[in-house]
C-alpha cells in the first residue's frame, strides 16, 4: 500500500510541475495565436498558427515594422493583429495612398516605405493622428480589408500582447519572422 501512495504522489508531482510550467510559459513567455481573416495578408494567412513572444517588449520598446498581437482597446476579449506602422510621439498621416511620419516637434513629413506591403499597394483613407506618449498606429497589410488604426483609433501600449515570433502552420511556411529584414524605412523624398 505504501508504494502505491508513493507511485500515486511521484505521478502527482510531475502532472503538477507540468502544468506549473506551462502555465508559466504561456502566461508570462510565449502564448499561442490563431490568425483569423484576411487584414495580413499575404504576409500572415486566415488559419495561420503563430507563437507569440511575450518577452521581448518587456525589455525593449516596439519598433515600427513588427507585427504583434494586441487586445482590442473596445473589446479586451478580442484579439487583432496588426503591423506598427506610428509610434509614440509621431504624427501619422495619411492620405492620397501613402502613409506619411513626422516626427514630434517636426513638420516635415517623410513617406513610408514598407517593404514588406505588394508593390503598388495604396492606402486607403485619410487620417492625421498626432500619438501620445504610450500610442502606437497599427495597420493591416492587406490595407484593403483591415479594421486598423484608421477605423478606431490609436493602440495604447498597454493593450500589446507581444510580437508575432513563429509560424507553426501551415507546415509549408513554418519559421521564424526577422524583423530587420522586412522594416519600415523611409524614401528620400518628402512629401507635404
Amino acid at each position: 500500500m505504501k508504494t502505491f501512495l508513493l507511485a500515486i504522489w511521484e505521478v502527482a508531482e510531475v502532472v503538477l510541475v507540468a502544468v506549473v510550467t506551462v502555465f508559466i510559459i504561456r502566461s508570462f513567455l510565449v502564448q499561442p495565436f490563431l490568425v483569423s481573416g484576411a487584414s495580413m495578408e499575404p504576409n500572415f494567412g486566415d488559419k495561420n498558427y503563430l507563437l507569440v513572444d511575450e518577452i521581448s517588449y518587456r525589455f525593449r520598446d516596439p519598433q515600427r515594422g513588427e507585427v504583434i498581437v494586441f487586445k482590442y482597446p473596445n473589446n479586451p476579449s478580442t484579439f487583432y493583429i496588426k503591423r506598427i506602422v506610428g509610434l509614440p510621439g509621431e504624427k501619422v498621416e495619411i492620405k492620397q495612398g501613402g502613409v506619411y511620419i513626422s516626427s514630434s516637434g517636426s513638420s516635415e513629413k517623410s513617406a513610408l516605405k514598407e517593404n514588406y506591403l505588394v508593390p503598388e499597394l495604396k492606402t486607403a483613407g485619410n487620417a492625421a493622428v498626432t500619438l501620445g506618449q504610450n500610442d502606437y498606429f497599427v495597420l493591416g497589410d492587406n490595407r484593403n480589408y483591415s479594421y486598423d488604426s484608421r477605423s478606431w483609433g490609436v493602440l495604447d501600449k498597454k493593450y500589446i500582447v507581444g510580437l508575432a515570433r513563429l509560424r507553426l502552420f501551415p507546415v509549408t511556411e513554418i519559421g521564424i519572422f526577422n524583423y530587420t529584414n522586412a522594416s519600415a524605412s523611409f524614401n528620400s523624398a518628402s512629401s507635404n
